[in-house]
This record gives structure tokens, sequence and C-alpha cells, in this order.
């Protein structure tokens, strides 16, 4: 079908959104640019379409929903809680496929039963595409952010290392090279021997006061540079970063914690037995995870289709616990995807803390597989 064209199932799709008690929204093609290379991450925004208003804003072609959604919930100050639906193009670079296709999708916003509407945004997506594709059987992947991070603090990793690892999350390459950083820590290379020294004596006030006198003797001056106190910051703790070593055992640990995967039925029991025989104190996290099982148990869910894998992560960085993904089993193409996003609309400028959760559909995909023979 041409790239324009809606595909044909389209009015079934917001059929389901609709007997779902959803509000159908629309938001511009052309959004600012900043929330999206801030927040969305890496992947994606290597990815955007980006040009700029004749004022030197930068703005972009719309690469996905969740944030012009919420751009547009807090712009609106429209209560919670409230479940929008969308369907319409986006506009991104795919190694794959066309880079102008259409996506459909629910954002669950303001809901405070977060196990509930977990589970909800599971089964939604099933559900749907279970109509849209009825003789294909679907396998289900879910991770939770919120555990890796549990387990990383309780590590007591430095907050350095523990937020490289968070935002590694779910990128296994990346996860593997920092694990193989603190199993044998290298010095930071290029620093000037007085910098050094200092860093080592631990002299923040002579350090700031060496990094002023530099920058005043080469001329390294503008509006754009750090102030010394900040690139002092900045080397303690890249040598922190640099002499953290994590011991064997707690690297075993967090590779035998990365190495889980096994059906949801028994997600809950091998966390809790991981935890005990780690000495780990997870807090709450493992709390919630039992609360959205059980959620998805009461949705008539086969939880025994449901794959859960502790190293799952989605390339988008504002994803704060639940994550999974939807495919056709013995297929890599994702067919929808989504998870919970409860720190992303304090961050685009709401008031209050406001919990959502959402999942998104390629249409494309699954036009192709509805046409396949």
């Amino acid at each position: 079908m041409p790239l324009t064209d809606m595909p044909d199932f389209a009015g079934t799709i917001l059929q389901e959104f609709s007997s779902r008690g959803t509000t159908r929204v629309d938001t511009p093609v052309i959004q600012p640019a900043a929330p999206f290379l801030d927040m969305a991450g890496e992947d994606l925004r290597r990815r955007i379409f980006l040009t700029e208003n004749e004022r030197g804003e930068s703005l972009c072609l719309r690469p996905e929903f969740t944030i012009p959604v919420c751009l547009r919930h807090i712009e609106t100050a429209t209560g919670t809680p409230k479940r929008y639906a969308y369907l319409g193009e986006v506009f991104r670079q795919r190694r794959e496929g066309p880079q102008e296709f259409y996506q459909a999708g629910i954002e669950d916003l303001g809901d405070i039963a977060t196990a509930a509407a977990d589970a909800r945004a599971i089964a939604d997506s099933v559900s749907i595409l279970t109509r849209l594709l009825p003789t294909r059987p679907l396998a289900v992947t879910l991770g939770d952010q919120s555990v890796f991070e549990a387990v990383v603090k309780a590590l007591g990793l430095p907050a350095g290392w523990q937020k490289r690892l968070i935002q590694a999350f779910g990128n296994p390459a990346q996860i593997e090279q920092l694990l193989r950083t603190l199993a044998t820590p290298t010095p930071v290379p290029g620093l000037d021997p007085a910098v050094s020294a200092l860093l080592v004596k631990g002299d923040h006030n002579a350090l700031i006061a060496h990094i002023d006198a530099t920058m005043q003797e080469t001329g390294y001056l503008t509006n754009a540079s750090r102030t010394p106190a900040e690139i002092a910051r900045r080397l303690k703790e890249k040598l922190e970063l640099s002499e953290t070593r994590l011991d064997g055992a707690a690297l075993l640990l967090l590779r035998e914690f990365l190495s889980l995967e096994l059906p949801l039925a028994d997600a809950s029991a091998a966390l809790a037995g991981f935890a005990d025989a780690a000495g780990l104190k997870l807090g709450s996290a493992l709390g919630r995870f039992d609360e959205r099982v059980a959620a998805l148990a009461s949705t008539g869910a086969d939880l025994d289709l449901i794959t859960y894998r502790a190293a799952f992560g989605r390339p988008l960085d504002y994803y704060t616990g639940l994550v999974f993904e939807v495919v056709i089993e013995g297929k890599p193409a994702v067919l929808a995807g989504g998870g919970r996003f409860d720190r992303l609309l304090t961050l685009l400028g709401a008031e209050s803390h406001i919990p959502a959760v959402g999942f998104s559909l390629w249409l494309d995909r699954i036009d192709a597989e509805r046409s396949a023979t």
C-alpha cells in the first residue's frame, strides 16, 4: 500500500479503542524537538527528522505519540484518570521498512491502581492483535526496569555507576561492556598530572582554582563553557567511576539476575529466591511485580505464554517499570510494545505526579502479516 494510505483495518482498531472507554486525540505532525532529544533516549534521537523554525527553535517530525499526547494532556489541564487513544503517522528512520508509517495506541494516564493498569495495557494489546490476526500465535516478553534498578542499588555501587547501568538497561551489548569495565577498572586517560594529584588529594577548592587559572591562561572562556566548579565535579565523578571495582561475587550476582528468563507464572518465586539467596533487599519492587502478575492473572491471561526476561528493556529512556513487547511466535518483528512511564509527565511540566502506562501498535507490520499467505 502507498505510505500515506490509512490501513484498511484502522476502523477495527478505532472500534476496539472506543469499546475501552478511550478518548481519541491527534497531535501536530511538527513537534518541538527538545522533549524527544532530552527524554526519549539515544536510539530514538538518532532516528528523528530535525528542522527548525525561523526563530532558530529546533523542531521535528512526530517520531512517536507518547510525548505529544502527554504534552497535550498537560496543556489542556485535563483531569485524570484519562485514557487517550491515537492513530496516525509517525516519522523516523528505520533500518528496514518505510520511514513514514502508521502507529496506533493507548496512553493510560493517572490511574493509581498501577498493577491493574499495567495488566490492562498488556491484555488490551494482545486482545486487539488477536482480533486483527486471529490465526497467529502471539508471544509476549515482559521486563521490569524498577526490579533491575533495585538490584543495581542493592549492590551498593556509586550513584554514577547506578545511573550508567540503568540507562543501559535493555541494551545487552552496552550492559556487557559496562560489566567488563566494572570487573577491570581503568584509569581516566589524559589527565594533567596536577589535576590528578589534586583529585587524589581530595582538595576540591584547590582543584577548582587550578581549573579556573588554566582556563584564564588558555583563554578557554565562552558562554558555552562549563564553569570550573562543574568541570571539577565531572572530573571527580569520572575518577570515582574509573576506580570502582565490583567484586567477583557481586558481578556474578548481577550476571545471574540478567540471565533470568522464564514463564511469568514462575517469575515471582524465582525473583524472591534470587533475592533471598543473594542477600539483597529489593524493597517494594518485588511487591509491585507480584501485584502485576496477580492483576494479569485476573484478566484471564495465560501466564505460561508470557515470558519474563530480566534483561529485557525497550529503547526509550522514559520507561520506569513495566516494559513489554508482543510478536508472532517465532518471528522477530515487534507488533506491539509499551510500558510504564511514571516520571515523564512531571519532567514535561505537569504540576503533580501522574502515573502512566501505554502501548503502541505497528500498523505496517500488522498489515504485512495480514497480507501474508
